[in-house]
């Protein structure tokens, strides 16, 4: 082929793609529409003349092919079982069910705690853990005891509500005594015992002497008004401490270990000299005769939870079926038994609680590899029991009861105490190696009370009922008032104190360890 021809090629090639180039432009815009494009267009302007109805009924179809999920399913999942709950009971018992019945106001406070806890769990801060579901559950507990329409229609009898409470104190004494742990006890040594002794005995102290010459209650009330203080709560405490840990803040010196570890042991003394000032503060007779009975219980429930942790172990072994479960259900069920046990035949005293504490300890020490599957357990009963104890709680609390001097010296009394404990925990911390600013965390930290409060708060209340005395009715009012007060101020401070002054006040061990695998790197690829 010569050049010539190729020329001419290339010239009859032209006028084609030109030709071609205005056709295709003609057709896209209908200036002369054939038959196929008319075709064409009648089929694309179908959906034009249509209505929106398809597009309505394809997504009805989509959302009910698909089951509900998140939010709506658990709404939807959780009325159907109160329904189904309530048909039943209804069958049985019919006025229970119904408004002003024991059972309808245990569905209603509890229904109502949830909600509120998850309401206040969607309140997320940045860079804040999201606060404790507790603030919801007592403030929807303390708004259906206010509301007059509400408050008439549910109405719980107090023999039921102290039965429920009580349950829900050994379920809170069970898991503090699984979270003992000998080992970090021996390594953390006499910080921890510090730490959980010294915070707590010095503002029960504090707090007997404010509430004998502030409040005017008597040496017992006072000291059993400063053990319901005294304790720090583990609601509050172990979401942030193990945020923090799995951030690498504190994790050198071990400041989230030893404040998790010294958590439980606080909470446990609390509790046992709680029950010991209230049980000297409705004793009778002689101060010798009572000092023995104490004594005598203090052993005896010793003995009884050492028998019974052996019990469970040697009864419930490894060839059996699920062993480890029927662990879980004795222990909590001996735990429920000893306390509502101690409240029907009338002598409150620290012997059960040291019962249930060894029961458990002695369970979790001898098999230890099983001791996570039994926390679990519990863990699932305290879900149950969390928005009943905080829900009856703040039911408990009536404005039209209050006097406004009583608790402007409540506020008085918990801000003194608080700042006492402050101080004593920055005291009780020095000389362990931590320098200044992790030990002003740790005094900031140890802050929060709520459910030893919730579960003590209304112990006295419970007892001043039984035996009816006007007097002691004021001073079980007063201490129900400052265990409110003192969850509703100190838990959302000490849980926002936590949030911002760890990542600012603890050192993180993440840079280390992210330059050791950055060293590392090139020895690995090598």
């Amino acid at each position: 082929m010569t050049d010539e021809d190729k020329t001419i090629e290339h010239a009859d090639s032209k006028p084609s793609t030109e030709e071609e180039i205005p056709m295709n432009l003609r057709n896209i815009n209908g200036n002369e529409p054939t038959e196929g494009n008319n075709q064409l267009n009648s089929s694309e302007e179908k959906p034009q003349e249509t209505p929106t109805e398809s597009n309505c009924l394809q997504r009805l179809r989509e959302t009910f092919a698909r089951p509900p999920r998140e939010l709506l399913a658990t709404a939807i999942r959780n009325a159907t079982m109160i329904v189904l709950l309530c048909a039943l009971v209804w069958l049985d018992h019919g006025s229970e069910v119904l408004p002003g019945g024991n059972v309808f106001g245990i569905i209603v406070v509890c229904s109502c705690a949830m909600i509120g806890g998850k309401l206040v769990g969607f309140i997320k801060l940045p860079t804040l853990p999201p606060l404790p579901p507790l603030l919801g559950m007592l403030l929807a507990g303390f708004l259906i005891r206010n509301i007059p329409v509400i408050s008439d229609n549910v109405q719980i009898q107090h023999e039921l509500s102290s039965s429920l409470r009580s349950i829900a104190l050994s379920i809170i004494v069970v898991h503090a005594s699984l979270k003992l742990d000998t080992k970090v006890l021996k390594k953390l040594k006499g910080v921890c015992v510090r730490l959980a002794m010294g915070p707590c005995l010095v503002e029960a102290s504090a707090s007997a002497l404010l509430a004998r010459f502030l409040m005017g209650l008597p040496w017992q009330w006072g000291f059993i008004l400063g053990f319901v203080l005294g304790g720090v709560s583990p609601a509050v405490v172990t979401p942030s401490m193990l945020l923090l840990k799995k951030e690498g803040y504190g994790v050198k010196k071990g400041v989230p270990t030893l404040l998790l570890a010294a958590g439980s042991y606080s909470a446990i003394l609390a509790i046992t000299g709680f029950n010991t000032c209230l049980g000297i503060a409705f004793s009778t007779g002689s101060t010798v005769v009572n000092v023995l009975s104490g004594v005598l219980r203090v052993l005896t429930g010793v003995a009884t939870g050492s028998l019974l942790g052996f019990f469970i172990q040697y009864f419930s072994s490894s060839d059996q079926d699920n062993p480890v479960w029927k662990r879980g259900f004795l222990v909590l069920v001996f735990s429920e038994l000893v306390v509502l046990s101690s409240l029907y035949f009338g002598f409150p005293g620290s012997g059960e609680i040291l019962c249930t504490v060894l029961m458990a300890f002695v369970t979790g020490i001898l098999r230890t590899r099983n001791k996570e599957v039994i926390e679990n357990i519990v863990r699932v009963s305290w879900i149950v029991f969390e928005p009943l104890l905080f829900g009856l709680l703040g039911a408990e609390v009536s404005v039209a009861s209050l006097r406004r001097e009583s608790v402007g010296l409540c506020v008085a009394t918990l801000g003194i105490a608080v700042l006492v404990r402050i101080l004593t925990t920055f005291l009780m911390v020095c000389f362990a190696g931590f320098n200044t600013e992790e030990k002003i965390f740790i005094s900031f930290a140890w802050l929060p009370k709520a459910t030893i409060q919730a579960a003590l708060g209304s112990v006295a209340l419970d007892l001043a009922r039984v035996y009816g005395d006007t007097l002691l009715e004021d001073y079980r009012m007063d201490v129900l008032t400052v265990a409110f007060l003192a969850i509703l101020i100190t838990a959302p401070i000490g849980h926002l104190l936590m949030g911002l002054l760890g990542p600012r006040l603890l050192q993180k061990a993440e840079h280390q360890d992210k330059d050791e695998n950055v060293q590392g790197e090139p020895s690995e690829q090598v």
